[in-house]
């Protein structure tokens, strides 16, 4: 078994254009001020980092690494998720999601799929250079609009909705499997992956692809009323990424999953900081470590009520505190006894 490595911060949440928040040197100072280790960084802000130079320059890549060492932490993992939404856009989401893409491609969503299927697969050689093994992105969706069976789902329509998601993302995992990196999709409402039905789906519809993995959330779950500990079981084999984020679902007699359309701080379910909400992080740490899960717990701050400031400081002493050192020897190693294999058999009547 292996310990896993932390504490790091997904810093998207925190990127600003005031001082330290709006540089890559400035945040990382910052995290590391609070005791983080690692962090796990954004690619579609420029000011932090330019995935296209870096999939192409390794001078690049070692200087940003360079001057994130400098503040004693490593980067975790490059995030795509504003991309890799971008990968498949329903046309009833067109316009909302129109400002995650470049200027240059906005207004016609062909251009802007081919952006981001570029975009994505930049970041495959970008981390190979970093000398990273696991990515973190969105999936984007075809079938969303369609969830809730009524009116009813034509015959057909949600697998040709996968097959289409596929086709598109099956490049993309062939870059990410020649890059030597996992692909690992935050499994999040909005998506076509959300769920572990739709991940299977997607894994049957790309050819159980060796790089198709997951980045383990349990906020998302709970707000789906999924077990998020029964989901570690199933598919441990395949989350190669965790965002340990907090949530609560409280409903009531006047609101339940769907939320009527409140907003967050109103919401039956809602995010909330690290310790603040209702997930037993306890329980997935420990199957974190049964499971020896490879890599990196990142902090992914979002809360409907705390101010994020005060959200990281907790959350890098919350990740420290729950990150279990693996034991070395089994507990009762001192109790064993040396036996051949005559006494053995000797033991056994054979």
């Amino acid at each position: 078994m292996q310990t896993i490595k932390g504490p790091a911060v997904f810093l998207a949440q925190f990127v600003g254009d005031a001082a330290p928040f709006d540089t890559l040197d400035g945040l990382a100072g910052w995290a590391a001020g609070l005791g983080f280790r690692g962090i796990q960084v954004p690619t579609n802000d420029p000011r932090l980092f330019d995935v296209a130079l870096a999939a192409r320059s390794q001078g690049y890549c070692d200087e940003v690494a360079g001057r994130v060492a400098a503040h004693g932490l490593a980067i975790t993992e490059l995030s795509t998720h504003l991309q890799g939404q971008l990968v498949a856009v329903h046309p009833a989401y067109d316009a909302l999601f129109d400002g995650f893409a470049a200027p240059e491609v906005r207004g016609n969503p062909s251009a802007r799929t081919e952006w981001a299927i570029s975009q994505v697969i930049a970041a495959a050689e970008a981390s190979r250079r970093l000398g990273l093994t696991a990515h973190v992105t969105f999936s984007g969706a075809l079938a969303w609009p369609y969830l809730y069976p009524w009116p009813q789902r034509p015959a057909g329509l949600v697998d040709a909705a996968f097959a289409e998601l596929a086709k598109r993302w099956r490049p993309i995992l062939d870059a990410f499997d020649a890059a030597g990196v996992d692909l690992c999709y935050e499994l999040h409402p909005g998506e076509d992956l959300h769920d572990g039905i739709t991940f299977e789906r997607f894994l049957a519809a790309v050819g159980d692809h060796p790089r198709a993995c997951i980045l383990y959330d349990p906020s998302h779950f709970i707000l789906q009323q999924l077990d998020y500990l029964a989901f570690i079981d199933r598919y441990h084999a395949r989350i190669k990424a965790f965002h340990v984020k907090d949530a609560e679902f409280c409903p009531d007699g006047r609101q339940g999953v769907y939320g009527g359309y409140s907003d967050w701080a109103e919401r039956a379910g809602r995010f909330r900081s690290l310790g603040d909400g209702q997930i037993d992080f306890g329980a997935i740490f420990s199957k974190m470590a049964q499971y020896d899960f490879p890599g990196w717990a990142v902090l992914e701050w979002e809360c409907a009520l705390k101010h994020p400031q005060d959200g990281a400081l907790e959350g890098a002493d919350f990740i420290r505190r729950h990150i279990i050192r693996v034991a070395e020897h089994a507990f009762d190693d001192f109790a064993g006894s040396s036996i051949d294999s005559k006494q053995i058999d000797a033991l056994l009547g054979l």
